[in-house]
């Protein structure tokens, strides 16, 4: 595929991280305009998310988040995940699976995502030629995009290959034997 596709797994950490401090500033702007207040637990949750380097679940937040403070509930990850959304720190995703992922919104590394449905693995990629496209499409019919979301389903390369293996014939089946002529 031509055009400079690159692609990175949702696992993996990328050598470029975002400017965290912007992300932190847009929050404290919009608790304080809310009248929210900083607590202990919400800016644990709000570090163990600016570390994660994938889309993450409320339950893997969750997890990650009593390793360094126990007490942290359910609903106070939920709460402060819908926070992170609301000032536009997070992205809540949805890939058909029936969990909401969040990723951090860093514009600048605008990646669209292809979804494994057997293994349900993730992986991010930039494809210059699609984003060229939709900007073609949405000038064709006049229409100004304020964003986007390309999300593609299928089989990942390993799951493939595993649906792929041949068949055991029938004289390799277990319990079988072979039969001998005139048997």
């Amino acid at each position: 595929m031509g055009g400079g596709l690159k692609a990175k797994a949702a696992h993996v950490d990328s050598a470029v991280r975002p400017n965290l401090e912007h992300f932190r500033a847009l929050l404290h702007e919009h608790m304080e305009k809310r009248g929210l207040r900083k607590t202990e637990q919400r800016n644990v949750i709000v570090e163990t998310f600016f570390q994660s380097p994938h889309h993450i679940s409320i339950e893997e937040l969750l997890a990650e988040v009593r390793q360094k403070d126990p007490r942290v509930g359910y609903a106070t990850v939920y709460r402060t995940l819908k926070l992170l959304t609301e000032c536009g720190v997070a992205f809540e995703r949805k890939f058909g699976d029936g969990l909401t992922r969040y990723e951090l919104a860093d514009e600048s590394s605008h990646h669209d995502h292809l979804i494994c449905v057997e293994c349900g693995k993730i992986i991010e990629f930039e494809e210059p030629q699609i984003e060229e496209l939709q900007e073609r499409i949405a000038a064709r019919y006049g229409f100004i995009l304020k964003t986007h979301k390309h999300e593609m389903y299928g089989t990942c390369a390993e799951c493939a290959a595993k649906t792929a293996r041949p068949p055991k014939r029938a004289d390799q089946a277990p319990g079988s034997r072979l039969r001998a002529p005139g048997d």
